[in-house]
């Protein structure tokens, strides 16, 4: 048997681990470290910089990274991830059973939370129940999401007075538009800019880069006249890094006025 946990450990920042992820990660016998390229080397830089800040000498985990496979390009994106997700869980099912071929507790360092647009908990589940591997059971320990960290860097709540948010991608933003009955929206995963697609009269932006790091990048304002500038900063931090992470919140209604206001 297998026991894997999918440990949520925020945006960069050790001190953003719950003590549930600490102990976790110390149980573990094997602890799977992605690398995503030379490009992005700072992500296994920093998970790297967390196992030794984290496992104590009482700890006996060993630590195995691998290369993350690319994921194809092609227009049918979700078939592309289809795809991408199953060679992974291939890489997954291979290193654990090479190093805890009797089975064992593996540990794998999730970007904010596994719960929260990640692909972790779906790769996982096509481990369970195939052919010639162990049998899987998994544990997932919550973490702080970027979202939390930009509303906590911005110091403003995710919603208006009771209203509700709704939690998209750049990819439906551009696509679709304002959501409907949504008075804000939290977009994740944009490529770049989706908010260009959208009337920026009367909208309100928090936008966040790089959160938790050392090179954290915040920009806010009303959208027609911080909009341009966070276009042309993105341009530059990816230019300069080799890779950018990021996300916003939007807003139609003030998020921190008084009920009558």
């Amino acid at each position: 048997m297998i026991h894997l946990s999918l440990i949520g450990i925020g945006t960069g920042n050790p001190e953003h681990v719950t003590l549930a992820g600490v102990r976790a990660l110390r149980e573990a016998e094997l602890i799977l470290l992605p690398r995503k390229g030379e490009a992005r080397s700072d992500l296994v830089d920093l998970r790297r910089l967390l196992c030794r800040q984290l496992l104590d000498e009482a700890a006996h985990s060993r630590v195995v990274e691998f290369d993350l496979p690319r994921r194809d390009t092609r227009d049918d994106y979700l078939g592309a991830v289809d795809d991408w997700h199953a060679a992974i869980a291939d890489v997954w099912g291979e290193r654990m059973a090479r190093h805890l071929p009797q089975g064992g507790r593996v540990a794998m360092l999730i970007w904010g939370d596994p719960s929260l647009y990640d692909s972790s908990l779906r790769i996982a589940e096509r481990l369970k129940g195939r052919e010639g591997d162990a049998a899987l059971a998994v544990e997932i320990v919550p973490g702080i999401t970027s979202l939390q960290v930009l509303t906590a860097e911005h110091r403003i709540p995710l919603n208006a007075l009771a209203e509700p948010v709704q939690i998209t991608t750049g990819r439906r933003l551009r696509e679709r538009g304002w959501p409907d009955d949504a008075p804000s929206v939290a977009v994740m995963l944009d490529g770049g800019g989706a908010f260009q697609a959208l009337s920026p009269e009367g909208l309100h932006i928090w936008w966040g880069a790089y959160l938790g790091m050392d090179k954290q990048c915040l920009i806010g304002g009303p959208l027609a006249e911080v909009g341009p500038s966070i276009v042309e900063r993105r341009a530059a931090l990816r230019e300069r890094h080799g890779w950018i992470m990021d996300v916003y919140l939007l807003a139609r209604t003030p998020l921190l006025s008084r009920p009558g206001e």
